[in-house]
Parts: C-alpha cells; sequence; structure tokens
C-alpha cells in the first residue's frame, strides 16, 4: 500500500465507528473496501487470508467478515478486484475479538495524479454493474458508459433498445418495456422524477441524453416501494456522471454520412425559418388577423447537409486534509444530424377503398445542445453533497411533402400536400442530493428538484394543390378551411420533486440482518398549454389561380390577401385552445429488507399515494370553459425475495400492485389535428390498476459473466387504449376499452467471454432475447356507457399496441490492448423486433400492424495513445424496409413503407491533460 493510501485508510478507519464482537469462540476480521479516489464502497471484491483456503467477498455495501481458526497471531488481508490494483494488509488478530481493516484499492490505469476517467476505469464499471446486481437485494438492471460506448450507443432512447424486453418504436420517442408503452413507464434522473418535453407524452423524449452525460442507466422492470406508484413496464433512471481525478479536458469533434441524405445532395429541400443552431426566436407575428404578417417565407430553401457534432468536458477535484473531496465536471456538446425517406403513406377504409394514397417525402434535420455541471461534496466517507444542473435544447426539423390520392379533394392523383414543421424543446433540471451516516446504524438520503419544461412549435406551416383539369393547371386544393394553415403551439411545465428516506440497521450493526426504511416522496407539477391555427380560407376567385407548389409565396402575400385571393381567421373564434393541468402526488412508504436466513432475503414495502389531478380547458369542443379533477388514494404493498443457491447464483420473486394515471392532455376534452388523424381528449378517462408478478433465476459464472432467465406476468384492470371513434370524420381518442389485460412472457440474457488473454486481449459475447404475449379484453358497450363516445370495434380482444412477440438483441466485440494507453475496441451489434400491433381495427377494418425489422451496426474504437482517439461506425447496415400493413379481409394493405438508410459516421477525441 503506497503512503497516500495509507494515510486515507488511517482516515477511514478514524470515521468509520468501530463496534468489537465478543463472542464465545468466535473471532476473524471484518471491513469495508472504498474506492480511495471516490470514497465510494466497492462490491464484489474479493478478499483472502494469505496462505490459506478462507475467502470472501463484499457485499452491496462493500463490507466482508471472514471468521478465522486460531486465536492470535499475524494475517494477511489480500484484496483484489478488476481494475483496481491489488492490495495486501498485515494484521495481528487479538484474542477473543474481531479485528476491523479498512481497505482501499486504487484504481490500476491511474495514480492519484492521473486522470481517472479512462478506458480501463470504465473497463471495471461493467464487471462492478454486474457485481452489484448480483449483490442487490433489488432486481434491478444496468447499463453502464463502457457499455453504451463498446456497443457504439449515443442516447439513452438506443440504449433501452439494447436491453432484454425493450423496444424503440421508430420515429418516435416511444420505448415499450415488456409490450407495455408510455403511460405503463416513467423515467427519472437520479433517482429524482423528471417531466416529458412533449404534450402528447408522459415521459421525456430519451433521445435527448446523450451518453457523454450518462455514468449509467438503470431499469426496474420490478417494482420497489422506493418509486413512484404510476408503474407498470418499468421505471427508467439516468445517472448522471461524475468526475474524481486531478484534472480532465476532452474535446471531441465528428461528422456523418447518410446514404439517403447523399442520393439527395444539392437538392436537399428544408422549410425556411429554423437555423443550423436549433434556436429560434419567433412565434405569432403581431396582428396575424388583420394582416398577412407572418415571418417566414412558406418556399423551401436548399441546404448542404453536412451534419456536425463536437463537444467538450471537463473535470476536476480537490482534496482536503480532513479526508473530504470537493469535485467539478462539466460537459458541453452540439450534436446535429440529417435523415431523408421517402416510400408509401395510405390511409384505407375497411374494404381497402383509398382514403388517400400518396408518396411521401421527409427531410429532416435535428440538433441537441447539452450543458451538464455536477459539483459533489465529499464531506467524509459518511457524508455527501451534491448539485446537478442539466440543460438541453432539442430541435426536429420536417418538411413533408404527401403526393397522390385525396378522396373528395383531387382523386385524379395529382393532390400535394406540403407541410413544414419545427419543434423545440428546452430542458432545465437543477438537483440538490444528499446522503449522511450518522451512526452506524442510522442513515438519511434525500434530495430536491426544480425541473422547467418549455416545448414550442412554432410557425407549422401546410399547404394543399392539387391539377385542375378544367382550368388545366396546379391551383390551390380547399374542402375546408384547416386545409391551408399556419399553426403555433407552445407548453410550458413546471415541477417540483422530493424525497427524503430514512434507513435504520436492524440488529447488531457489525452482524446487521437487513435495514428499515421509512420514507416521503412528493411532486407538484404544473403545465400550461395552448395552440392556435390560422387559417388560410382560400376565395373562389383565389381557386382559380395558377400557382407553383414550390414558390407559394407568389400566391400567399400581401397583395393577394388585399385583393381577397385568401383572408386569414382563428381555428377558434380567434382565441387560442388551451389547457391548464394541475396534478400533486404525496406518498409516504415503509421497506423492510431483512435476512431470514443466511440464504433467503425478503423485502416487504408498503406505499400510500394521495393523488390530485386537474384540468381546466377551454377549446373548440368547450368554449366556455370547464375544469375537470379527480382525487384518488393509492395503496400499494410489494414483495421481493432472494434466495441465494449460491455465491453464483440466485433465485428472485417480485409481486405487487401499481396503478396507471391518465396523462393531461389525454383528459382535455381538446382536438389535436395532423394531416391523417385528428385526437380529441376524454375527460372521462379514469386510472388503470396494475398487478405484476417476476420469478428470476440469475449465474454470475465468472467476473463480467451473466446466464438469467426471467419469467414475468400483468394482470392490467381498465386499460388504457387510443382508439379510432366511431364518428364521420374518425376522430382518435384515449379509451377505457376494457375490464381487463393481460401480459406474460420470458426473457434470457448472456454475457460470456470466449477468449480472454493476459495482457488484455478478449473476445466476448452478449444476448438477450424476449418472448412475451400480450392480450386485452375490448368492449364498446363498456366505453359507450362510461363516456360520451361511440365505438364499433372489429374485434373483441387484441394485443397492445407497440408490444412485439418477440424481441432480441446480440452483440460480438473484440478487444485488442498494445499497451496501457493504447488498444482497440470492435462491436458488431444487432436487433431484431417481430411484428407488433401499432392500432386497433375499427369500422371494419382491420388491425393496423409494423412488421418486425432487424438492423446491424458495426462500432470500431481505437485509443492510440493516453490523449487522442478515434472513433468509426456504421449504422444500419441492412437498411430494412420499415413497413406498415392493414391487415383486411382479403389481403393486408401496406399503408407505410421506407427506408432510413446506412449510415457512417466518424469522431476523434483528443485529452488536452
Amino acid at each position: 500500500m503506497n503512503k497516500f493510501a495509507y494515510h486515507a485508510a488511517l482516515i477511514i478507519s478514524l470515521l468509520t465507528i468501530h463496534v468489537s464482537m465478543v463472542r464465545a469462540q468466535q473471532f476473524g476480521v471484518k471491513g469495508k473496501v472504498l474506492d480511495l479516489e471516490t470514497y465510494q464502497p466497492i462490491p464484489g471484491v474479493s478478499i483472502k487470508i494469505a496462505n490459506s483456503n478462507l475467502a470472501t467477498s463484499t457485499d452491496e455495501s462493500g463490507e466482508f467478515s471472514i471468521a478465522l481458526p486460531s486465536k492470535g497471531g499475524e494475517y494477511t488481508l489480500v484484496s483484489t478486484f478488476v481494475g483496481y490494483n491489488a492490495d495486501s494488509t498485515k494484521f495481528n488478530l487479538q484474542t477473543n475479538s474481531w479485528e476491523f481493516i479498512p481497505v482501499s484499492l486504487v484504481n490500476a490505469s491511474s495514480t492519484l495524479d492521473e486522470v481517472v476517467i479512462t478506458r480501463r476505469r470504465e473497463r471495471a464499471s461493467e464487471i462492478a454493474l454486474l457485481d452489484e446486481r448480483r449483490l442487490s437485494n433489488l432486481m434491478v438492471e444496468k447499463v453502464g458508459s463502457q457499455e453504451l460506448a463498446r456497443k457504439g450507443v449515443g442516447d439513452a432512447a438506443s440504449a433501452m433498445a439494447k436491453m432484454s424486453g425493450v423496444s424503440k418504436i421508430d420515429g418516435s420517442n416511444q420505448v415499450y418495456v415488456r409490450g407495455l408503452g408510455d403511460r405503463y413507464n416513467s423515467t427519472s434522473y437520479n433517482g429524482l422524477p423528471i417531466p416529458s418535453n412533449n404534450p402528447e407524452r408522459k415521459n421525456i423524449n430519451l433521445d435527448i441524453f446523450s451518453t457523454d452525460i450518462v455514468d449509467f442507466i438503470a431499469i426496474d422492470k420490478v417494482y420497489n416501494s422506493y418509486m413512484s406508484g404510476d408503474f407498470a413496464g418499468g421505471n427508467v433512471d439516468i445517472a448522471a456522471k461524475d468526475y474524481s481525478g486531478k484534472g480532465l479536458l476532452e474535446i471531441s469533434l465528428g461528422s456523418s454520412v447518410n446514404t439517403n441524405v447523399a442520393n439527395k445532395w444539392g437538392n436537399f429541400n428544408l422549410q425556411q425559418g429554423p437555423n443550423r443552431t436549433g434556436f429560434v426566436n419567433y412565434g405569432v407575428p403581431n396582428d396575424p388577423l388583420g394582416g398577412y404578417n407572418f415571418n417566414n417565407s412558406l418556399n423551401p430553401v436548399s441546404v448542404a447537409p453536412i451534419p456536425a457534432n463536437f463537444g467538450i468536458l471537463g473535470g476536476k477535484s480537490i482534496n482536503f486534509r480532513n479526508g473530504g473531496r470537493l469535485s467539478f465536471f462539466a460537459v458541453l456538446n452540439y450534436n446535429s444530424d440529417f435523415n431523408y425517406r421517402e416510400g408509401v403513406n395510405r390511409s384505407v377504409a375497411a374494404g381497402g377503398e383509398r382514403l388517400k394514397d400518396f408518396n411521401q417525402t421527409r427531410f429532416g434535420f435535428s440538433t441537441n445542445s447539452t450543458a451538464m455541471f455536477n459539483v459533489n461534496y465529499m464531506i467524509n466517507p459518511n457524508h455527501k453533497i451534491t448539485y446537478n444542473e442539466l440543460v438541453i435544447n432539442s430541435s426536429d426539423q420536417f418538411r413533408d411533402t404527401y403526393s397522390g390520392f385525396i378522396r373528395d379533394l383531387a382523386e385524379n392523383g395529382t393532390g400535394i400536400i406540403q407541410r413544414g414543421t419545427f419543434i423545440q424543446n428546452k430542458l432545465f433540471v437543477q438537483q440538490l442530493l444528499g446522503n449522511h451516516q450518522f451512526t452506524e446504524k442510522i442513515g438519511i438520503d434525500w434530495g430536491a428538484s426544480y425541473n422547467n419544461v418549455l416545448s414550442s412549435i412554432p410557425d407549422r406551416t401546410q399547404n394543399i394543390t392539387r391539377h385542375d383539369d378544367n382550368l388545366n393547371f396546379r391551383a390551390i386544393a380547399q374542402n375546408q378551411p384547416t386545409d391551408n394553415h399556419r399553426y403555433y403551439q407552445d407548453l410550458t411545465e413546471n415541477e417540483l420533486a422530493f424525497n427524503l428516506v430514512g434507513n435504520y440497521k436492524l440488529g447488531d450493526p457489525d452482524n446487521s440482518r437487513g435495514k428499515l426504511s421509512i420514507g416521503y416522496n412528493g411532486k407538484i407539477k404544473r403545465r400550461e398549454f395552448e395552440d392556435i391555427q390560422f387559417n388560410l380560407r382560400v376565395s373562389a376567385t383565389g381557386l382559380e389561380q395558377q400557382v407553383d407548389p414550390n414558390n407559394l409565396d407568389a400566391f400567399f402575400n400581401r397583395e393577394n390577401y388585399a385583393n381577397e385571393y385568401f383572408g386569414v381567421e382563428g381555428f377558434v373564434q380567434d382565441f387560442p385552445q388551451v389547457y391548464t393541468g394541475r396534478q400533486n402526488i404525496h406518498a409516504a412508504f415503509a421497506n423492510v429488507d431483512y435476512r431470514l436466513t443466511d440464504k433467503l432475503t425478503g423485502i416487504v414495502g408498503f406505499r400510500y399515494e394521495n393523488i390530485m389531478q386537474s384540468i381546466f380547458y377551454r377549446t373548440n369542443l368547450d368554449r366556455s370553459g370547464t375544469t375537470n379533477t379527480f382525487n384518488r388514494n393509492g395503496l400499494l404493498p410489494n414483495l421481493m425475495l432472494k434466495y441465494e443457491v449460491s455465491d453464483k447464483q440466485n433465485l428472485r420473486l417480485g409481486a405487487s400492485k401499481t396503478y396507471t394515471l391518465p396523462q393531461f392532455k389525454e383528459r382535455a376534452y381538446f382536438i389535436y389535428e395532423d394531416v391523417t388523424e385528428i385526437k380529441i381528449g376524454n375527460p372521462d378517462l379514469y386510472p388503470s390498476e396494475d398487478y405484476n408478478l417476476d420469478l428470476k433465476w440469475e449465474m454470475f459464472p465468472k467476473s463480467g459473466e451473466l446466464l438469467s432467465v426471467t419469467a414475468f406476468g400483468k394482470y392490467i384492470k381498465d386499460p388504457i387504449n387510443e382508439v379510432t371513434l366511431a364518428s364521420s370524420t374518425n376522430d382518435i381518442s384515449f379509451l377505457n376499452t376494457g375490464d381487463y389485460g393481460t401480459v406474460y412472457g420470458a426473457e434470457i440474457e448472456i454475457k460470456k467471454d470466449i477468449l480472454s488473454f493476459e495482457n488484455g486481449d478478449k473476445l466476448s459475447v452478449g444476448a438477450n432475447a424476449a418472448y412475451m404475449k400480450t392480450n386485452q379484453d375490448l368492449s364498446a358497450e363498456k366505453v359507450r356507457n362510461e363516456t360520451n363516445f361511440n365505438l364499433n370495434l372489429t374485434y373483441d380482444n387484441a394485443s397492445f399496441t407497440g408490444a412485439s412477440d418477440f424481441l432480441a438483441n446480440a452483440d460480438v466485440s473484440y478487444m485488442k490492448k498494445w499497451n496501457a494507453e493504447s488498444d482497440l475496441m470492435a462491436t458488431v451489434v444487432y436487433n431484431h423486433f417481430s411484428d407488433r400491433l401499432y392500432a386497433l381495427g375499427t369500422e371494419g377494418k382491420g388491425n393496423q400492424v409494423d412488421k418486425g425489422v432487424g438492423t446491424l451496426d458495426f462500432i470500431l474504437k481505437y485509443k492510440l495513445n493516453r490523449r487522442f482517439g478515434i472513433d468509426v461506425t456504421a449504422r444500419n447496415l441492412l437498411d430494412p424496409t420499415y413497413e406498415r400493413v392493414q391487415e383486411n379481409q382479403n389481403a393486408p394493405v401496406t399503408i407505410l413503407s421506407y427506408q432510413k438508410g446506412v449510415r457512417f459516421a466518424l469522431g476523434l477525441k483528443y485529452n488536452i491533460f
């Protein structure tokens, strides 16, 4: 042990309350292993008495004990863990006593005077997460920063899609866990809730979390009382990166090319207004109804589709003489991307008759700007305070063109719908967290956060033209005033959240068999939403004017407005549609974690939640203004059992009751109109109740390896679905569509080292697969009895939307190590999902089904030396066709089809120090 490590170990021993346990004929050594740089306990460390067969490993708190066969004498305690230098500590055992030995391990890839965040450290973290999983009494799965880098994962949503039983819907932010979508899942950041940036969704878009700021991503598929009761599929927790070390400053640059985009070089067209930064400062113009006063042109603009990615990250730690540490870590990133797709987009009736039949092209551009700042103050090993600040600005820009058949408007197949959309989302997160161990038996964890979300769609445009056979030229097309419009949307959400948990060790602190946890969680949320649409009502004279779809400014301008070729009118009597949402959830919980026998541990929890959700709305469907409120009390028991078959095998059981809340926009009597669908809120919507059961067997053959098999089942009372109503316009609403639904299935997960060499070279494989069946009862009579809506379902039962029967992920990685500062890592990753239900069939129409696809990625990471690294990735190498079909009596009809293209990317990283 070096001199610094010796003094640190001495500090730890003085700060740790030492209680000797004297029992007849019992003596030995106890201790706790900490990372010397972070003061964090290390689970899974191998502890051995030299020159003997006496050995053990540290538990999830980093603690260990070994009984010794004889009194007195000198012993040597050897501590080893992959990625750390081995430690040997000599001690003398006093008669009839237990000796306490603090152990501090130093990272193998660095001394305390070097950078701590290195590839070597990351390799150890993947192993450490598996050891933490093995030792934990909770059933939680984590993917760390090293695994994310190895698989070339760039954001949290893609990371989730690599985990067993999880899939991601292409083109959306929705992540499905065990067949259950957005409404059944929840998201947190460092253990505290985080709001959605999309009024359509409950959960925040995980795409906006770049993996540069992520230490690990955890998913709880099994409920425990520490979490919100609004749970059925899973809870995703994103843990922010931390730093310890003398200093770090790294810069990165990168770019990519997509084969679809490359084919459109020189003809890549986006709408005017948004810029490359992803920030805009325009909105509803002054006096929008008094003239044609809109800011942005309707004509497309050609851009050079060259994406740019750059970032800088840095960290610094300051050590104090009393053993404390103050650490800083900051990240600034900007990422941009271009995309293009072309394919079929149709809407058909029950017999297959065309309603809309388009060839759709989409030019897209997206950005993500991220700033993260963390401060960690380790007062001493027993007290820590953390401040986290996160700012994210994300933008998505789409220019869609739908060309073809429109019933009653362009039945000669010459219709063109052009829609330009820009969405900007801003997320601000501030958190303060604390961990305190006051005595060996008593500790408190607390946290508070303030979150703010700003989401806007400024000046979305839509126009329709057709070739008029009578006029023999192209003209504006219009059936309804809404066919040609400009749209503005704004959402502001503020959220306060609080966590407080007290922990008490049961029994002798040196030989505790469990702990009691009592806590409080609170969440107060406020949302303000409004939208306003300005319809461009074209007059009879205006409909007879020749137009160029690529030069619509020649028609929609102030001169033609003055000539009354068209007028501007509000969608809802000239005022915006609005809703205001309030939601308060206060929860108290108690949890007992107790080792019943040497092999069996039980966790019994109980949670009480008081829930209030209130929505005021004033819309074109209810212009007077109405408040819709409900209150609920939730009593949520949960149970977990862990049986340690051996030190390498566990058998686990989890059972719980939870609920699923409807979201604000689903309960506001509000209308939202898209190109091919209209959605209406349902004020009579109410929560579902969920009953969950899991059984898991897991084995850890050796460090870094895993084999696990899980069986699971869920019973959902009064499930909520998005369904097409029985109406002349086929509107969509949110309904409790039946009395119950069920989900059951099995998962398997494997991590295995195929070849491993002494110099660090390694060939490893990983795979996971899930097979599941979902089913729900559907009842139109229930809908008619409980709401003012009518429903004519094609079938009496169906699977859950978004649920695939089969999911699979596999990866093969090869690591070549030349020396301590240079290595190469190559990974091939495959992902597959089978067919999944997109929408339920109504009015005699069959279900809409997304056909299954497989994707293949290749990732190469080459670290030339301590300072310089190169990343090369090739994504979507198979370039599959994404296809949606509508099942009909005669034959399935393809209603959506496109390919994403292959993407190649190059990134460079340089460590300044």
